[in-house]
């Protein structure tokens, strides 16, 4: 909204200014600044507010240090981050943007389905919350909103530099958008795939049928960081601070892809119009950032599934839409080894109770943060390690704009 206001105001009073809010890095950076202040201040009265209302979380005994400690602490902390997030959204982006709506929609969607298990949590008293199926519904449901936007929107394009040979510069005059469902494949040269391509190859019919091959791939994408997120949300501080971590990097690639001499210079693919999800990105970041101010150890709130399928998800959508979403191996390597851990544990146990009637654990308990504090580790060791085993794949992760 005000970014539509000082437009006004620049265009027909030339309010003194007032250009400011043209640019991108001065909305991201108030964005920013916006986001943390409400995270900070609103999110205090939000705590205050669930405290009252005796929403705490029920915690299941693990056998755990500390865990009794835990007990009554407010849950449902997401909803910090989910109006810290918006409110800068929505006075300080392009709301006509595509993409904007894209993620406002997504972050609705997903925060509806993390409010409705939390809600059978507290007030049902039913600590498996939300069916799985229906939690899955839910994200598949996003997932085909996103993958059909990406199908049928003209506003979502990509461009293909035609260089001059001779000197090898762009001719920005001849710079045409063109629709096309290429993605990046980290640290290969011509490092594009083609989901047309691999339509084309399969049926014979064009792109006709392309969407049997977008959508459950974004579905899979959304719902398995989705989910991946709410089970690293274990620990004081971890998801909150490693989903800060990965949307920064998710940031960078979002202004550099957004930017067409950035593009040109790292020889990435350049999306027009995409550079304004970076001013969602610095909302989210500042948010996140403010809410850890009340999550760190020993946490006086947590994100519940309200907070960490929403971030999962968003951290999901907004890699689909810059054409990143191979990257997610690399720079969501914690949320990964987390959901892996809880499969190799539940499916070894399973195989080896069928073979032998006793079932058997890989770990001493999943997910494997759990399986560190059984070990002796204290849980702020284990977040601050983890957070640095994030910032290492996030470094990787942003080397892959020039490691090719």
């Amino acid at each position: 909204m005000l970014y539509y206001l000082f437009e006004i105001l620049e265009s027909q009073f030339n309010f003194p200014g007032a250009s400011l809010f043209s640019y991108l890095s001065f909305r991201a950076a108030v964005s920013v600044l916006l986001s943390l202040i409400i995270s900070v201040i609103f999110g205090k009265k939000i705590i205050n507010y669930l405290k009252r209302k005796q929403i705490g979380e029920n915690i299941r005994e693990l056998g755990l240090d500390g865990e009794d400690k835990k007990v009554g602490t407010p849950t449902m902390g997401g909803l910090i981050i989910i109006i810290g997030t918006l409110i800068p959204v929505i006075l300080m982006s392009n709301l006509a943007n595509i993409y904007i709506q894209i993620l406002i929609f997504s972050t609705l969607m997903l925060g509806t389905i993390g409010f409705i298990d939390d809600y059978i949590k507290v007030f049902k008293k039913d600590k498996k919350g939300l069916k799985g199926k229906f939690k899955i519904a839910g994200q598949s449901l996003l997932g085909i909103f996103v993958a059909l936007i990406l199908l049928t929107n003209n506003d979502i394009t990509i461009v293909e530099f035609d260089k001059d040979l001779n000197n090898d510069k762009i001719e920005f005059s001849e710079v045409v958008e063109i629709k096309s469902f290429k993605t990046t494949i980290p640290f290969f040269k011509d490092n594009e795939l083609d989901y047309s391509e691999i339509s084309n190859s399969i049926f014979k019919y064009g792109d006709k049928l392309l969407w049997i091959i977008l959508i459950p791939v974004i579905i899979f994408i959304i719902s398995a960081v989705s989910n991946s997120n709410n089970l690293t949300d274990g620990l004081d501080g971890l998801s909150a601070g490693l989903s800060a971590i990965i949307v920064f990097t998710l940031g960078v690639f979002a202004w550099t892809s957004g930017n067409i001499i950035f593009s040109d210079y790292l020889n990435i693919m350049y999306i027009p119009r995409v550079g304004e999800i970076t001013i969602f990105i610095a909302a989210l970041l500042g948010s996140l950032v403010g809410f850890l101010w009340y999550n760190t150890y020993p946490a006086s709130v947590f994100m519940g599934d309200t907070g960490s399928l929403t971030v999962g998800g968003l951290i999901a959508v907004i890699s689909i839409l810059i054409r990143k979403e191979l990257l997610i191996p690399i720079l969501c390597g914690v949320f990964l080894l987390e959901a892996l851990s809880v499969i190799l544990q539940v499916s070894y146990f399973k195989i080896t109770k069928r073979r032998t009637g006793i079932g058997k654990r890989i770990f001493l308990m999943s997910p494997i943060h759990h399986h560190f504090q059984k070990v002796g580790y204290h849980e702020s060791k284990i977040v601050s390690r983890l957070w640095i085993i994030g910032i290492f794949l996030a470094l990787i992760t942003i080397l892959t704009l020039k490691i090719r």
